[in-house]
């Protein structure tokens, strides 16, 4: 047996900025040796290429045109993900601080986080009006304010008037006029020109406005900001229904915060080689980091993006233990403005020019630079720019994590099948013989509920993997209406984990964030070293009075806490083949836990219930109908789903037990219609931390549903009823409309 070579080195990338996205595609064209992980830290799963937003504010692009999506890219460059905030970083500690969640531990570190808005922080611009920054922040809720428009003129204010403030003014009122509104939009700068510093180029802004009818209103500052007008310098008010706030690049806290070495602004001071002044094992690049050597440095995404070659080779350098290369910036490069109406002004040496062909000279260089980054294309698959230049790829079967990764149920049910039966126990309430997901014994004088889950890590992130593994046991308990009280963990570490305490720290400070949440006492456990992260928790807890699966009856109604789909996902992320927004949609559920779904039932008369995990709702609602000798009807149309889920099923994409899931023979009534329905192969997915599923009286439903939607579970749904059982045996009679009522009587 061949041992992967141990983990030595932690390389971590924090944010995803125009340098980073660089680094990742060619960690993915040449991998890093064998001995370094890298992590990937980012507070959301897309980066927004900022040169395209003025695009998009004037509807020429969609969202997916300017956004590069990280969590396919990180899985490409064989990339750990962790997707969390970073307060700061402990350079003497050489570790990176998240908000909620333990440190993480580096040997080199690189920063290409960008930077802030002047003023952006400011009270009363958070409050009235949109700062550019964070980027895709500002693009999410100017499509929101945009959308909530009344019909009618429109005055737009546009603060500040470098690159980002002219292009925003041209493309507000662009935007505006495509929309039907007469707008009247304001530019307005403290400096006597736009685009101070490039006079031919404020030649074309002054000749754009004049004809486009965009007001320019110079040489003054903004000194109060309304919900309706802002008053400038020399008191004059200028009405607004839209405040745009682009003033100008701030320093990100994040170096001061850190004690790292800063300019007068707060910008991180780089050495040529990109390197943080007095630190050889951190980096930085873009708008966070300024040149020791030249603090005049403009804020302008060009040097970010040609900054990302010289930071990868240096990364790589440093790794290796060779000489570094430095970054010489060129002084002076091709800008382009674009001005919303399919023109631009192209301005360079001091010269500057304005037309068609200059926006269409723009719109060719932004889309070539995105499609190197873009791994996916709209269909979901390896996008052909991207994959050009990359090794092929070599197919491989992949076993999923979480409960994908389970037996079998039929093969499970023919191994308990074949035990003998156990020892009559007085003391056992549930056991063996009722297949049930927990057991249930009488002790001391207590009943006492216990539960035995655990998985292969279905993320990468050791503290997450920890997190979802506690809250996957404690599901079976909260299923059942019981306390959980104490637990004992067992993982399994992988063979290649070169810090073996510290991926422990991090698997078991994951878990105490669920079981402290949930007063779980956690009393100890074992590990162990294997070929992958194994996560597992024996829970203790205080036996309910519901216990068993029995107890549907016909006309019952079934409701579903919440969406389907955690499977495929999880699976597609593994392949490097989901979108960042749809695994960062599942994982918000699964970190959420049954927790508040359980205590919004503790009111409610049910009949069954149980949590829906690894042999997916057809298979827990068949446990159910089994022991209670019914049947059902379930409506397709009626299931949630998570974002992105029957778009990878329909793509053919499945999990692991997903076939064995599936292989239910006559327990299935498909109608003649239905089995090219979309939502059918979510009865199959097998789901890791799933939701709550329940069975009560009809007429409590539409309560049910909701009251788990208010508790947070905002995909609850009603998705059928009970029947009495079928002449043909089927526990499954599946309809492609609103369920029907139950029978009468209910």
């Amino acid at each position: 047996m061949t041992l992967p070579a141990p983990i030595a080195r932690e390389l971590i990338l924090v944010g995803g900025g125009h340098s980073h996205v660089q680094l990742l595609r060619r960690f993915a064209m040449a991998p890093l040796p064998a001995d370094v992980r890298v992590s990937l830290v980012v507070d959301r799963p897309v980066a927004t290429y900022s040169g395209m937003v003025p695009g998009r504010v004037a509807g020429d692009y969609t969202d997916e045109t300017l956004e590069i999506d990280l969590v396919p890219l990180a899985r490409k460059a064989r990339a750990r993900l962790v997707l969390s905030p970073a307060s700061h970083l402990d350079a003497g500690a050489r570790c990176l601080h998240l908000p909620g969640r333990p440190p993480l531990a580096y040997d080199l570190l690189s920063l290409n986080i960008g930077s802030t808005v002047l003023g952006g922080l400011d009270p009363d611009v958070a409050a009235f009006a949109l700062p550019t920054r964070p980027i895709g922040r500002f693009v999410e809720r100017l499509e929101a304010r945009l959308a909530a428009l009344p019909p009618g003129p429109v005055a737009a204010v546009v603060v500040g008037a470098g690159a980002g403030g002219v292009e925003l003014a041209f493309c507000i009122e662009a935007r505006l006029r495509k929309m039907g509104h007469p707008a009247e939009v304001t530019l307005i700068s403290a400096h006597p020109e736009p685009l101070a510093g490039q006079p031919a180029a404020a030649r074309q802004v002054r000749a754009a406005a004049a004809a486009r009818g965009v007001r320019l209103v110079l040489g003054e500052r903004v000194v109060v900001v309304g919900p309706s007008s802002v008053t400038t310098s020399s008191g004059s008010q200028f009405p607004h229904q839209l405040l745009l706030w682009v003033t100008g690049a701030m320093a990100h806290p994040f170096g001061l915060d850190s004690g790292l070495p800063t300019d007068g602004r707060g910008f991180i001071q780089v050495r040529d080689d990109l390197s943080v002044l007095g630190h050889d094992d951190l980096f930085a690049a873009g708008d966070c980091a300024i040149l020791a050597s030249w603090p005049e440095q403009p804020r302008a995404g060009v040097y970010a993006v040609r900054e990302g070659p010289v930071l990868e080779a240096n990364l790589r350098a440093r790794l290796m233990g060779r000489r570094t290369e430095d970054y010489r910036p060129q002084r002076d490069f091709l800008a382009l403005f674009n001005l919303g109406d399919g023109t631009a002004i192209a301005a360079r040496n001091g010269l500057a020019a304005r037309g068609r062909w200059a926006f269409a000279l723009k719109d060719w260089i932004d889309r070539r630079f995105m499609a190197r980054f873009q791994v996916l294309s709209e269909a979901g698959d390896l996008a052909s720019a991207f994959a050009q230049g990359m090794p092929a790829e070599v197919p491989t079967e992949m076993v999923c994590g979480g409960c994908a990764a389970k037996v079998g149920a039929e093969d499970l049910h023919r191994a308990l099948g074949r035990l003998p039966a156990p020892k009559a126990d007085a003391d056992v309430l549930l056991g063996v013989e009722g297949r049930d997901d927990v057991a249930a014994v009488r002790w001391g004088g207590a009943d006492l509920c216990l539960t035995l889950d655990a998985f292969p890590a279905p993320v990468d992130d050791p503290y997450l993997a920890g997190l979802l593994a506690a809250q996957n046991a404690l599901s079976d308990l909260w299923a059942k209406g019981a306390r959980p009280r104490f637990a004992l963990a067992l993982v399994t570490l992988p063979l290649e984990e070169g810090h073996p305490d510290e991926a422990l720290f991090q698997v078991m400070s994951g878990a105490r964030a669920a079981l402290d949440a949930a007063g779980v006492t956690l009393l100890g456990g074992h590990s162990l070293v294997g070929p992958r992260l194994v996560v597992g928790f024996t829970v203790l807890g205080e036996a309910p009075s519901r216990l068993g699966k029995g107890g549907l009856r016909p006309g019952d109604a079934l409701v579903l806490s919440r969406a389907l789909g955690t499977g495929v996902v999880l699976a597609a992320d593994q392949q490097g083949r989901a979108r960042g927004r749809d695994l960062a949609a599942a994982l918000g559920g699964m970190v959420r836990g049954n927790a508040d779904a359980a205590s919004v039932l503790e009111g409610v008369r049910l009949h069954a219930a149980t949590d829906v995990t690894g042999f997916g709702l057809a298979g827990h609602l068949g446990e159910l109908l089994r022991a209670s000798g019914c049947a059902a009807e379930v409506d397709l149309d009626a299931l949630p789903a998570l974002p992105g889920a029957v778009r990878l099923l329909e793509k053919g994409l499945r999990s692991t037990l997903h076939a064995a899931n599936a292989a239910i023979g006559k327990a299935l009534f498909l109608p003649r219609g239905l089995a090219q329905h979309p939502h059918l192969p979510l009865l199959f997915d097998p789901q890791t931390c799933g939701g709550l599923l329940v069975g009560l009286p009809y007429a409590q439903a539409p309560a049910l549903v909701a009251a788990l939607r208010a508790a947070g579970d905002e995909d609850a749904a009603f998705i059928g009823h009970v029947t009495e059982s079928r002449a043909d045996g089927a526990l499954f009679a599946l309809t492609g409309g609103a369920p029907r009522p139950g029978p009468s009587g209910r």
